[in-house]
């Protein structure tokens, strides 16, 4: 697998579409992609399968939702939030 992260500012015009955002695997973590756009300063990433496939986009307002909320585990991987396999349980308090 070659996924990498992306130089944000060098997005560029494919078929038309605007890419958004540094492209990850849809194998990294929560913690790693919150990282990765802290280090970046973005707000989303583009998700990226073994193919390097575009599978989705997700946010950092997502991610810090579903990173407060009581299902959420360290082992928690970005395929397992674009597949709604998670949902987040707002945290009440």
């Amino acid at each position: 697998m070659q996924c990498r992260v992306a130089d944000p500012a060098s997005t560029t015009v494919a078929d038309g579409k605007e890419a958004h955002g540094p492209r990850v695997c849809d194998d990294m973590t929560v913690e790693v992609a919150l990282a990765v756009m802290a280090g970046a300063r973005v707000e989303y990433l583009t998700v990226c399968d073994g193919d390097d496939q575009s599978t989705g986009s997700i946010t950092l307002a997502r991610l810090a939702v579903l990173r407060a909320s009581s299902t959420y585990t360290d082992r928690v991987r970005l395929r397992d939030v674009l597949g709604s396999r998670l949902r987040p349980v707002p945290v009440r308090g």
